[in-house]
């Protein structure tokens, strides 16, 4: 089977994005599937045709501002039929985008202190979550504004709600998953986290079903 060309792209403010960028390289390469290509806070590489080698980003990356080529090469790129993983911040990330929000699926609005909770799967029989039940993490719960529209996957409690911790949705002929967790390098580095980066890169890097 061809390997997914894979772009991790990290960066921005406030998270270790180095830390974190290498857990999730290590994640990644723990298997055969991706060829990947790792890239640190240059936003220039949106710019059309940059990204045309690759068939799968995986964005760890926080705030930041996208000029408009380089929006609309980000933007059309995944439309085309490629596959985007955003994880933990990058639902706080160009907050003055409604189109970047927009592509994927929802935004960051709080979070309570970094503590353990408890993960449900709200879907078990989607490729991602397949043979999943709930699990315990320590990290740091985002709470989301995001379009109901979404393909919710997993969820935790928040006041007595039931919030998103990671989802699905098609941009284009694109596919989008969202990731909530990863605050930190031993967020990034806990098994539950590498499953759900693996099989959602995986999901996502190959949106004909291949």
């Amino acid at each position: 089977m061809t390997k997914i060309k894979t772009l991790v792209f990290t960066g921005g403010q406030i998270h270790d994005f180095k830390g974190n960028g290498q857990a999730i390289l290590e994640a990644l390469a723990e298997g055969e599937e991706f060829a990947i290509t790792a890239v640190e806070e240059d936003l220039d590489t949106f710019v059309a045709p940059h990204l045309d080698p690759y068939d799968l980003m995986v964005f760890y990356y926080t705030v930041g501002t996208l000029a408009d080529a380089q929006k609309n090469g980000l933007l059309n790129w995944v439309a085309s039929g490629k596959g985007f993983v955003g994880v933990h911040s990058a639902a706080d990330s160009f907050r003055e985008c409604p189109e970047y929000r927009a592509m994927l699926g929802g935004s960051f609005v709080t979070h309570p202190r970094y503590r353990d909770y408890q993960v449900s799967v709200a879907d078990p029989d989607h490729p991602i979550t397949e043979g999943l039940t709930e699990f315990i993490v320590r990290d740091e719960q985002y709470i989301l504004d995001y379009d109901p529209r979404v393909h919710v996957l997993c969820t935790a409690l928040y006041r007595g709600n039931a919030v998103p911790v990671a989802w699905t949705k098609g941009w284009g002929k694109g596919r989008v998953f969202y990731l909530a967790l990863g605050h930190d390098q031993a967020a990034c580095r806990q098994e539950m986290f590498r499953v759900l980066l693996q099989s959602g890169a995986l999901w996502a890097g190959r949106p004909s079903g291949e």
